[in-house]
């Protein structure tokens, strides 16, 4: 086990790799291809156009590579390419709420076994807690190219290759079932849910977004990390998502130890928080956490009356 290190104030985790300014010149040596995207901003210093899908895409590549062991990681053109320190900081804020389980230490190891609903093809999710922790994870997701390409990824790197699993959810209207087995126990599950009800809503969020980068002057829409309709969009939209993930959560009260999921709008926390409770859940916990200006937060659950309980998810 891990100790779990008090917190100090900071915009990142205290734990995560990539605090304070990207070092290009680290970064281009891991990965030379990432060189002719890096310019120099307004007060000199380097930087690259977050607005370009293959400028994000390379550093992606150039990050993993030199923070986490991984030398191969492509994903095909248009699918998710997501920003890496924000998704570190779900892992280890998920290994502090493993911390208050089990006795102020983070469980670390092989043993702990995890799932991530939604891998996507990019896999981010178990890469990061794989390497940060030594735990082993499930990936599943409903897009067969994802699946393959997220198994590709784990295949081609040796670091990988026996702590992730990717498995494909045949039945897109469902989220658990199907995919945790009778004889599965997770200390955990994670899910960065489908935020939007249609592609049209995720187009307006990515155009405000890249005009904020480029300080207000208009550009064509575009996603600039990319994303598939599954992967960002859902009927409902975020809250019908995590609504029927919560009502499914109670038909394996006794094989995950901690049910958690991202959640985009602090509006969907209280009716959430309200379900969960007529749903039996005994202990339910909102963790804000913080990535420069953008604040974001994950709702987690668990049917488990005492921590006591919690301790047959290291044991079996």
């Amino acid at each position: 086990m891990i100790k779990n290190k008090a917190k100090k104030a900071a915009s990142l985790h205290p734990r995560n790799l990539h605090q304070g300014s990207y070092d290009f010149t680290q970064l281009t040596a891991a990965c030379p291809a990432l060189t002719p995207f890096v310019t120099a901003n307004p007060k000199g210093l380097a930087t690259i156009n977050f607005s370009d899908p293959q400028a994000v895409l390379l550093l992606n590549q150039a990050l993993l590579k030199c923070f986490y062991g991984v030398d191969f990681w492509q994903i095909p053109e248009g699918y998710l390419c997501p920003p890496i320190p924000g998704r570190a900081d779900y892992i280890h804020y998920l290994a502090d709420l493993l911390a208050e389980t089990f006795n102020g230490e983070i469980p670390s190891g092989k043993k702990i076994k995890a799932l991530d609903i939604g891998s996507g093809a990019n896999c981010i999710y178990p890469i990061i807690g794989s390497q940060s922790y030594g735990w082993s994870f499930v990936g599943s997701d409903i897009d067969p190219v994802s699946v393959k390409t997220a198994s590709l990824i784990v295949k081609s790197n040796a670091a990988l290759k026996d702590r992730i699993k990717l498995v494909q959810q045949k039945n897109e209207q469902l989220i658990f079932s199907g995919i945790i087995k009778k004889q599965d126990k997770f200390i955990f599950s994670m899910c960065n849910p489908p935020f939007h009800a249609s592609m049209d809503k995720a187009l307006a969020g990515s155009t405000r977004k890249i005009n904020n980068l480029n300080k207000g002057k208009v550009t064509p829409v575009k996603l600039n990390f990319g994303g598939q309709e599954n992967e960002l969009c859902c009927a409902g939209g975020e809250i019908a998502f995590l609504k029927q993930m919560s009502r499914e959560s109670k038909d394996y009260a006794e094989q995950v130890c901690w049910f958690s999921s991202l959640v985009s709008k602090s509006e969907n926390i209280p009716p959430l928080k309200k379900l969960l409770a007529e749903l039996g859940a005994q202990q339910i916990k909102v963790i804000k956490m913080s990535q420069g200006q953008k604040v974001s937060r994950f709702i987690a659950w668990s049917f488990l009356a005492s921590d006591q309980q919690a301790q047959q998810f290291i044991s079996e």
